[in-house]
């Protein structure tokens, strides 16, 4: 963070301060929420949650280094005070951002949106200074640390930004105030809780009306729900997307033998070939996303595509692709999942199979609501009609839907089963893989099914696994 003095925190977040010998004492470390991340400098945020609270680490984290804690209540060491940790934490990230006079690109959307930050963040640190949001940290509290981690010669700051709820964006953009908006797409992610597609791009449309008068709008040709959102914002709108009325757009997309995404990139600046590290079609339209926001900062077609051919996976479980020493390829895709990825995944695993055995390892897409059933059956249809060599269905109602698809698509016996947990999948595949086979993982994060993939990588294998 920039350096700032316990007196000054205090007065921009309406605390009053506690057991603080000398409020002149300066912040120069980074504003934590995990005691065991606390370094010399550190503001320690206490939050009470449900089976920790914070406040009981308070005079550990100040031995260990930190200045003082943000605390809802005395703690017997250099304190701030405040009402709530919560909201004080994000007015402070306000006042960082004002001060830094970095660019703000915030970005949001149904799918993609952690893969396209990284990609962004990637694209534009070979330019300039750049911050970003780690993993997918993009609520009320992530949002504030990330602004927070940013340091003076910080140019530019990207944001993920995430949903549950009307009004959950607004919010997150009064607390960092983007120039430069960016909406991926409106898919069924949550469905369940929002109550419908309509209501999503509602949430998902206060981004770009937050923008402000020269701020730009970047929005999904492809996808007519993001693209009615230009009526709701005043800023510019630049289009991306492979529709010929996109401002920046891709031609001649296809995949390379080992299912790695190449097209031309034409931007308004110029036009350059991309062939991505990445694996599966779906990675175009991020890369698209990615490279009209570095259009929009002033960055080259060339400049833009050399960035993005370089790019790789720098968030977890995210298309993680792993090659044994024995051929066997696991594709680790577990960090999340909703029906637009989940059909994305699908067809990188064919495409990747390249004529070799592919096995689907999938479990339950959470929060679709009424939806659930209809979805879970769809996917099980399409990994058939993909031709996926054998589906895995791990879990309980939802997997057993997912394997009702397949049977009722016309896969009977051997090409689909339902297991009930992970460690049942993992024993049927370290019984049926042979050199050669891919395997992708999949489910919501809830599910933990990220267990199947590194336990196929941690056995069954001589030696050290090279990831790619």
């Amino acid at each position: 963070m920039i350096a700032l003095s316990l007196a000054e925190i205090a007065a921009v977040v309406g605390g009053q301060t506690h057991d603080i010998p000398d409020p002149a004492v300066q912040v120069t470390g980074p504003v934590v929420i995990d005691s065991r991340k606390v370094e010399d400098g550190s503001l320690f945020a206490a939050f009470a949650g449900e089976r920790v609270d914070g406040h009981d680490f308070a005079r550990a984290v100040v031995e260990a280094g930190a200045v003082a804690v943000l605390a809802s209540r005395p703690v017997g060491v250099p304190a701030i005070v405040v009402t709530d940790v919560q909201r004080a934490l994000g007015a402070l990230a306000r006042h960082v951002v004002e001060r830094l006079g970095a660019t703000l690109v915030a970005l949001t959307g149904s799918a993609g949106k952690t893969s396209t930050k990284d990609l962004i963040a990637q694209v534009l640190r070979g330019k300039a200074p750049t911050v970003f949001t780690p993993g997918s940290f993009n609520n009320e509290i992530g949002l504030p640390l990330t602004a927070l981690s940013a340091t003076e010669d910080t140019r530019f700051l990207v944001l993920e930004m995430g949903a549950r709820g009307i009004g959950h964006i607004r919010y997150l953009t009064e607390l960092t105030p983007p120039r430069v908006g960016l909406v991926l797409n409106v898919g069924t992610a949550h469905i369940g809780e929002f109550g419908g597609r309509e209501q999503i791009a509602q949430a998902k449309g206060e981004l770009v009306e937050n923008l402000p008068e020269d701020g730009a709008a970047i929005l999904n040709a492809d996808d007519p729900l993001v693209r009615a959102m230009a009526s709701r914002t005043k800023a510019r709108v630049i289009l991306f997307g492979e529709s010929d009325e996109a401002d920046v757009r891709a031609e001649n997309v296809r995949l390379t033998e080992s299912g790695q995404p190449a097209f031309s990139l034409r931007t308004p600046s110029g036009c350059s070939d991309v062939t991505m590290r990445l694996y599966g079609e779906h990675h175009v339209s991020n890369a698209l996303a990615a490279a009209a926001v570095a259009h929009e900062l002033g960055m080259s077609a060339d400049e833009i595509a050399g960035a993005l051919s370089e790019a790789g996976t720098l968030s977890r479980w995210r298309m993680e692709v792993t090659e044994r020493p024995d051929g066997v390829t696991v594709v680790n895709d577990a960090y999340n999942a909703n029906p637009e990825s989940m059909r994305a995944a699908l067809r990188a695993l064919v495409a990747m199979g390249g004529g070799r055995r592919t096995w689907a390892v999938l479990g339950q897409m959470a929060e679709l609501g009424d939806e659930a059933l209809a979805e879970h059956d769809a996917v099980g249809r399409l990994a058939v009609r993909l031709n996926v060599s054998k589906l895995v269905a791990v879990g309980g109602r939802e997997a057993s839907w997912l394997q009702l698809g397949a049977y009722n698509e016309g896969s009977w016996g051997e090409e689909s089963v339902h297991v009930s947990d992970a460690q049942a999948a993992v024993d049927l595949l370290r019984s049926e893989l042979r050199p050669g086979d891919v395997v992708l993982v999949k489910a919501s994060r809830s599910v933990g099914l990220e267990r199947v993939a590194l336990a196929l990588l941690e056995s069954g294998t001589e030696g050290e696994v090279a990831a790619r």
